[in-house]
């Protein structure tokens, strides 16, 4: 099981946009302080869930990143997952989230996509 304390940050981008860090292991012991951190996420300002550090992921962890992009679509703000390693785009092709979740390969592109 993954420490607790250090899941998940949340980080301002100088675009105006909130970065959310997650690192380590995304289950049924963790999610729920990702929620701790979504639930005080302005959505109105944009949120990129950055996945670079994710090393596991679960139906729980999935259904945080479901969760966190239709609360961005009920406030109409900018959305985008970034960072998710091969294996787990395999996961999300497999259940066929690829082609509903914007997905991006870095922060950086994903802050761009909110742009166009």
């Amino acid at each position: 099981m993954t420490d607790q304390a250090s899941i998940a940050t949340l980080e301002p981008h100088p675009t105006g946009s909130h970065v959310l860090r997650i690192a380590g292991e995304l289950d049924f012991h963790t999610s729920p302080q990702v929620w701790r951190v979504l639930d005080g996420v302005d959505f109105s300002t944009g949120l990129v869930i950055d996945a670079t550090g994710v090393t596991y992921c679960d139906s729980t962890g999935i259904s945080v990143f479901v969760m966190a992009y239709k609360r961005a679509q009920a406030a109409d703000s900018p959305f985008g997952l970034a960072g998710f390693n091969d294996e787990m785009m395999r996961l999300f092709r497999v259940i066929g989230l690829d082609d509903v979740l914007p997905f991006y390969g870095t922060v950086e592109d994903a802050i761009g996509g909110h742009r166009s």
